[in-house]
């Protein structure tokens, strides 16, 4: 059974564009991973980094949901907010769709290795 696909559809003067929101995914995930802080995306699979990311479409616009790990010594507050303007800015210049909002769970703190 084939699994469906969900697209995100823009028209031109050329014709029509298909972003398939996983595409959208891989890109939110992408740039928070980029932010100095984020340890890691919440049960994220190696072969697909986006899979704890939800995008979805309401009215015309992009709504994003991701939960992460952050390492400690960072302020939670500035950390969200980085994720929040770094997938924002990835998505609108990457596919030229708006976004509405990047809602940003914390669930975890990553404490670094002690060493022995």
């Amino acid at each position: 059974m084939g699994e469906s696909k969900d697209y995100v559809s823009r028209s031109d003067e050329l014709g029509n564009i298909h972003i398939s929101e996983e595409v959208l995914a891989a890109i939110s995930a992408a740039a928070a991973l980029e932010v100095e802080g984020v340890s890691s995306l919440t049960n994220p699979s190696k072969k697909n980094a986006a899979k704890g990311v939800h995008v979805k479409l309401e009215e015309e616009k992009v709504v994003v949901a991701m939960s992460i790990l952050m390492a400690y010594g960072h302020t939670i507050p500035e950390m969200g907010k980085a994720v929040q303007e770094a997938v924002k800015n990835a998505i609108e210049s990457m596919s030229g769709l708006e976004v509405a909002a990047v809602n940003v769970s914390v669930s975890g703190i990553v404490f670094p290795q002690k060493e022995q």
